[in-house]
């Protein structure tokens, strides 16, 4: 397994707007994450966890500083360039899922490798493969329409895991999950770090879902202001987060 981390922010900063009305999104964020790692990023609303995501996803770029997916700098890279990154190496899950609403699950789910060249057959068992890790086997057939929401969830975390891409971010996964559909998502994602090498950045409000990661990276105006090794039990971050 290649030494060369997956993920790096450099001294990334992100701001909108000017003068009176500027707002620093992050502020001067180094993050760094190896092959296999799971890390989770918690902290308040607005406190910079989703722009983070964005960012370390190729959808927006800082206002300075470095990102590197894999070694490869993003400065400079196309927009065609960013979108093969994507397709190839990044999954994201987002908190509104983005699904296509024309396709069905098993469509959604392998719409990125046919994308990427691979054969509409191989996309769809990889797909099936996919849902069926997720128990969506028997609903690879319909529509997002006629999915619960978190079903929905759970074909957009299909997506986002399906080929042989290696940095998973998730913006609060089991959002629209009950417990233990949200146990058994963090469950697979954690499988999917220790035995593909996968590496997941996933933001969350839950310490018992964090305490599935190998870090805890703590959010707070923007800044980095904690972070732990591995997590004991959820108990402990509450107590790390009250005492902020």
């Amino acid at each position: 397994m290649s030494n060369t981390p997956i993920l790096e922010l450099r001294a990334v900063s992100k701001s909108y707007g000017r003068g009176d009305a500027e707002v620093h999104a992050l502020r001067e964020v180094s993050l760094t994450t190896g092959a296999g790692e799971m890390v989770a990023v918690m902290g308040p609303s607005g406190s910079g966890k989703s722009t983070l995501l964005t960012i370390a996803g190729t959808l927006e770029d800082p206002t300075t500083g470095d990102v590197l997916v894999g070694g490869q700098p993003l400065a400079g890279m196309s927009r065609h360039g960013k979108a093969r990154l994507r397709r190839q190496t990044i999954g994201y899950v987002f908190q509104d899922f983005n699904l296509l609403p024309g396709l069905t699950a098993a469509e959604n789910v392998s719409l990125p490798l046919e994308l990427d060249g691979l054969s509409a057959r191989k996309a769809r068992l990889a797909g099936l493969r996919a849902l069926d890790g997720l128990g969506l086997g028997e609903r690879s057939g319909h529509y997002p329409d006629q999915l619960s929401g978190g079903e929905r969830q759970r074909v957009a975390i299909a997506r986002a895991m399906v080929g042989e891409r290696r940095l998973l971010l998730a913006d609060e996964p089991s959002g629209a999950l009950d417990s233990a559909n949200g146990e058994a998502v963090m469950r697979l994602l954690h499988g999917a770090c220790k035995n593909r090498g996968m590496t997941a950045v996933v933001v969350t409000h839950d310490a018992q879902l964090a305490s599935w990661a190998d870090r805890v990276v703590f959010l707070r105006d923007g800044r980095i202001t904690d972070q732990t090794g591995p997590v004991p039990g959820p108990e402990s971050l509450l107590v790390t987060e009250s005492d902020k």
